[in-house]
């Protein structure tokens, strides 16, 4: 996980690892704490991943970025090395109001799903060439 989270969030992103690798579940337990932490999003972003709306593409390069099918059917290409989001509410939470990554994470379900999938070991993988990457990165191109 990333060392910039909140030591909350990280320890229950390894917590869920850790038991999801041995049990192909989330007890209880953490599952409240999800909620707890990250409120109603919690649960939006646990619907994101049962439906397998998160696919991780990496290049060659080693460059990676997430894109989260919306519950409206938009494609969101979201960067959890900067903790980036092209949603409406990442661009309240963190732009406009300018809060800190919990809130994000309380807001933006897309990036939390992505997390989570990472965490799980559920997320779609896909390769993409470095010249797509670049164009994803730059904002020119959707994969």
């Amino acid at each position: 996980m990333r060392s910039c989270l909140p030591t909350v969030a990280e320890q229950l992103f390894r917590d869920i690892q850790k038991t999801y690798q041995e049990t192909s579940q989330i007890p209880d337990d953490l599952l409240i704490a999800l909620k707890f932490v990250f409120g109603s999003c919690a649960l939006q972003a646990l619907d994101l991943v049962d439906q397998r709306s998160v696919t991780c593409l990496s290049s060659p390069s080693g460059r990676k970025a997430f894109q989260v099918m919306g519950g409206s059917g938009r494609l969101y290409t979201c960067f959890v090395s900067c903790h980036y989001c092209p949603c409406p509410a990442f661009a309240y939470t963190v732009l406009h109001r300018n809060e800190g990554l919990l809130s994000l994470f309380s807001q933006c379900k897309h990036i939390l799903a992505a997390y989570l999938c990472q965490a799980m070991g559920v997320t779609q993988q896909e390769s993409v060439s470095d010249q797509q990457m670049s164009m994803l990165l730059s904002g020119t191109a959707a994969l």
